[in-house]
Formats: structure tokens, C-alpha cells, sequence
């Protein structure tokens, strides 16, 4: 078949403009790409319309909007991919109207209602530095190094926990074959990663046997005689501890939860009962965890007592201080956590009290050779001798995040961070000490560190509080206000408190006790904040029909 002159040349004018369109396109990417002076331009430009949305964002002084949540899901709901690429000016725009605008403000003073605040001026710029380098932190290849600051900067911490001598460091610091700590995406991956090293280290080659890496859980067990495994801990634990004794293959009605007392600690003698009846069973312990700063109410378990218990068992102690653990940092409260330097594992996160970007948990480990057992290797990376610290490790790629930390650690140095937590928990008394004095309020227990839990009681019920008369109605019912009043608290935006739920002992059973949650940790919340954070839940709380709640029961 023969084409017509006409039909020739709108096909050529077809071609034509296909490749201009792709002449275009391919300009505007290469754009993004190259490392010329427009695109630095272009970079500049960016850099102007982010900063002035940093500092409108960071300058805010209400935790929230009011923006209906049924508006942003209208607004996010376009699944198709642009054909060709946006103009970034508009495209920036757009983020800042439907993203920025409405983010939490985790930085504003009055924002106390969970583990995350202000972060120190040296992270933002820095933060385009890690971007700029974009190193792959587990390989050395790619992250030269930075592998080495990485290592200095765990070290740094582990001795602040640990505190062995000088040449204990020497010799390990930087020894590929060492590993005193490990650099993670959060506390979670902390977590289970100590428990991992834990399994392996106690199931691991022997005889005949090829050790439960190779040979599974089922087969180690048989081999080694054990009925089954079990992690033990406070009913405190972290729900990273759900997850790893599923991803561990034991399930989680193998992790034992030890009752705590009103203080919110483990209890001791329950757990030694635990210990011992596990091993007349022929149950294998993987662990016991100690916590040090539980996330709903931030009490720190008895460590020495725990690393008592674990001693006496052999079994292997990891301690969860992804809260608490910045205490070493004081001297005035590290005596809180007395016996973490006989722990064999202990979990730090970055983005809570060292007051680094979320994506930071650390592991650290007493034994510097006990990640052995969950080392990997390939011949394409994370080879056997190497400083890659992916073979020690979970995940297979991860940001350069030990800038931050290692900036954080020399800038603002031990004396900085004993400021911080000294100052977290002076504030955090003062919220309890005016919570005692006002009448609207129940202290529920008294804070270990700088969380404080607490209810609000309606009028009609603050004499049978007081007596101890509640009945199971009355606790429900304030259970319902106090629900209601966080509810509405949020979502006025002006001020933040979280919730949480307690068991509580009353006329001798437990019952459910919803706790108001105050989180002190950010530098910018002075008594003032605190102060209206308490006065505007009493505002509230007057505008609540108590009737409401009742009809409702």
C-alpha cells in the first residue's frame, strides 16, 4: 500500500514532534541531573521557596491544624504518574499547600504529647550534605569513609555505656572483625537485631550440627534438646518484641510478660519464678529484656536485679533503653539505669532523646564479637575481611545517618546532653507537681524520667477519687471524658497531649484506666507551654456535658 503525499508528510510532522517533545523532555531531566550552573540555579530557586517553608513550618507555635482529615484524602487521591515532567516551581507549591501546611508541628513547645521534638539547627543543613553524598552506609565501596566516622561515633556511645578501659577501645574500634555497635533504621530493627545475634549465639555450629543459620530453628532446637524458645520481659515491652518473636519463629505466645508494679517496673521476684520455671520446662531463653524507659509511662526496670537473674541463668541481657538509655548523660539520673553496663546488648534511638532525625536506632554490644553470628556475605559486596558494616547487620542499603550522629555527639558533647535530660525531667516534675495541686487532675504515677502519665477527673467524681470510691461505672466513665477531652484537644490544634491505657488495681480487680500522656522532652517547652497545655484541657473539659458520657454507658 502506497502513501499519499499528504499522508507523508503528516506522519513526517508527527515524527517531528515526538522528537521535539522528546528533545524536551529529555532537557528538562538532564537538568535535574547535570552539575552546571543552570541546574545550580535551579537548585538555588528550590532552595529559596524550602527555606521560607522550613521557616514558616518551624516558627509555628500550634501542634496542629484543623484541616479535616476527608479533605487530604481528596487531595491525595490521584494514582496516575504525570506523562511528562511537572514544572517544579508548581509542583513545590503544591507540596507546600497540601503536605507542609498541614504536617504536624512536632517542633512547637506545646507539641508534648509524643516521643519526637525540635531538632538542633546543625541537622537541616547537614541533611543536604548526606543527600549530596548519597553514601550507601553498609559497603565500603560506596561509603568510605563515613564507615570509619560511623564506627568513632558508636564507639563514643558504647563507652559511655560500658566503660572499658582505654585499650579495650584500641583494639576494637576500628577492627573489621570487632563490631561494638550497630547503626540502624530505628529502635525496632534494634531490637530485633539483638535478639537475632542472641539465637544464633546460643544455637549455633556444634558437632555435626551446622548451627541454626543454616539449618533452621526446629532442627536447632531438636539438636540442642530444647522443648521450644522463649523471650522474656515486662508487659511493658516494646511492640517491636511482637514482631521479632514472629519474624524469629517462635510466635508471640512465646513472649512471656512479666507484671509490673505501680511504678511501672518489672516485677522482679515474678520474673525469677519466670526464669526458673522456663528452665524446668527445657524451654531455651533467647533473651530477657530489661526497659529502660517504657514508651507509655517511661519507667525504668530494676536492670541490676534483671542482670542478676541473667547472670545466674547464663542467659543472654538486652536492655531497651531506645527512651532512657541518654540518661548515662547525667549525672543525676544515671543511677537510674544502674546495671546497663552489665547488659550484653542495649537499644538507643537516635531520633528520640539524642535529638537526631528520625531514622536512627543504634545496638550497641558488650561482646564485640558476637554479631559473627549473624554475619553475611556476597561476592558482589559485604565481603568476608571487609569494613563493610551491611555483613553485620539487616538491612542492604541505608542512608548515611552516622553524620548525624557524630555531628550531634561533638556539638553539642556530654555536657550539652546532660543539659538536655537534666532540663526534660526538671520540667516533666514541675508538670507533676502542678498537676498535684490542681484539683481537675490525677497524678496516675510518679515519672521515673520525662514522660508523666495523668487524668482529668470530672467535679462530680473528685470526692470518690480522693476516698478511693470509684466504682467500675464511675472509672468508665472517666475513662470516656478523658477520651473525649484528648480527642478534641487534637483536633483544635492548638496544644497536644497523647493517650494511652493503664491497668490499674481497684476494690481488687484490674481495671482499664485511659491515662493522659505528657511527653517533656523538647528544649523549646518552657513552664509556660506546660502551663497552658493543663489550662486549656480544663477549658475544654468545661464545655464537656458529663450527661453525654453517662447516656452513653
Amino acid at each position: 500500500m502506497t502513501l499519499s503525499k499528504q499522508e507523508i508528510s503528516s506522519q513526517n510532522y508527527f515524527l517531528k514532534n515526538q522528537q521535539v517533545l522528546h528533545d524536551d523532555i529529555e532537557e528538562q531531566v538532564m537538568q535535574l541531573f547535570a552539575s552546571s550552573s543552570q541546574s545550580i540555579s535551579i537548585e538555588e530557586e528550590i532552595d529559596q521557596l524550602i527555606d521560607s517553608y522550613s521557616q514558616d513550618f518551624l516558627s509555628t507555635f500550634d501542634a496542629n491544624t484543623r484541616i479535616d482529615l476527608n479533605y487530604l484524602l481528596e487531595s491525595f487521591s490521584d494514582s496516575q504518574i504525570p506523562v511528562e515532567p511537572v514544572n517544579v516551581e508548581t509542583y513545590l507549591k503544591s507540596l507546600g499547600n497540601n503536605v507542609v501546611a498541614h504536617s504536624i508541628h512536632t517542633s512547637s513547645p506545646r507539641f508534648i504529647g509524643h516521643m519526637t521534638s525540635a531538632l538542633p539547627s546543625f541537622v537541616r543543613p547537614l541533611a543536604k550534605l548526606m543527600t549530596a553524598m548519597n553514601q550507601n552506609a553498609v559497603k565500603i565501596e560506596t561509603a568510605k569513609s563515613l564507615s570509619f566516622c560511623e564506627r568513632e561515633a558508636l564507639a563514643m556511645l558504647h563507652r559511655q555505656i560500658y566503660n572499658f578501659p582505654d585499650n579495650f577501645y584500641t583494639q576494637h574500634i576500628q577492627n573489621n572483625l570487632s563490631t561494638l555497635g550497630i547503626l540502624v533504621s530505628g529502635g525496632t530493627v534494634a531490637n530485633i537485631t539483638a535478639l537475632w545475634c542472641a539465637r544464633n549465639a546460643s544455637l549455633g555450629e556444634k558437632d555435626e550440627f551446622l548451627g541454626i543459620e543454616k539449618e533452621g530453628l526446629a532442627a536447632a532446637l531438636d539438636f540442642y534438646g530444647y522443648k521450644g524458645a522463649v523471650i522474656i520481659g515486662s508487659e511493658l515491652m516494646h511492640f517491636s518484641f511482637d514482631k521479632a518473636a514472629d519474624l524469629m519463629g517462635i510466635g508471640t505466645q512465646s513472649l512471656i510478660r512479666i507484671p509490673t508494679d505501680n511504678n511501672n517496673r518489672v516485677n522482679i521476684q515474678a520474673l525469677h519464678e519466670t526464669v526458673k520455671e522456663c528452665r524446668a520446662q527445657n524451654l531455651l531463653i533467647i533473651a530477657i529484656v530489661g526497659v529502660a524507659g517504657t514508651t507509655d509511662s517511661g519507667g525504668v526496670d530494676s536492670l541490676f536485679d534483671i542482670a542478676e537473674i541473667a547472670q545466674e541463668a547464663n542467659v543472654h541481657f538486652h536492655v531497651d533503653a531506645a527512651w532512657g538509655g541518654p540518661l548515662i548523660f547525667s549525672e543525676q539520673h544515671r543511677h537510674k539505669l544502674a546495671g546497663i553496663e552489665r547488659a550484653d546488648s542495649v537499644t538507643i534511638d537516635g531520633h528520640k532523646q539524642l535529638y537526631l532525625p528520625m531514622g536512627i536506632g543504634m545496638l550497641f554490644l558488650r561482646d564485640p564479637y558476637i554479631a559473627t553470628a549473624i554475619e553475611k556475605q556476597a561476592s558482589y559486596t559485604m565481603r568476608k575481611g571487609s569494613f563493610d558494616l551491611g555483613k553485620r547487620a539487616l538491612e542492604g542499603s541505608r542512608p548515611g545517618m552516622a553524620l548525624f550522629l557524630h555531628a550531634g555527639l561533638n556539638l553539642l558533647g556530654l555536657k550539652g546532653y546532660e543539659f538536655l535530660i537534666d532540663e526534660g525531667i526538671r520540667k516533666t516534675q514541675y508538670m507533676a507537681d502542678r498537676i498535684c495541686s490542681m484539683p481537675e487532675f490525677e497524678l496516675l504515677a510518679q515519672p521515673d524520667t520525662n514522660l508523666l502519665l495523668y487524668r482529668y477527673i470530672p467535679e462530680p467524681l473528685r470526692e470518690l477519687v480522693i476516698n478511693k470510691q470509684l466504682s467500675k461505672t464511675d472509672n468508665q466513665l472517666i475513662n470516656n471524658f478523658n477520651e473525649c477531652l484528648q480527642k478534641t484537644q487534637r483536633q483544635i490544634g492548638h496544644t497536644f497531649i497523647s493517650r494511652t491505657t493503664k491497668s490499674n488495681t481497684n476494690l481488687g480487680q484490674e481495671i482499664p484506666v485511659i491515662a493522659l500522656r505528657a511527653v517533656i522532652a523538647n528544649p523549646l517547652t518552657k513552664e509556660k507551654d506546660i502551663d497552658e497545655v493543663l489550662n486549656e484541657q480544663i477549658q475544654i473539659a468545661a464545655k464537656l456535658s458529663m450527661s453525654s458520657f453517662s447516656s452513653n454507658m
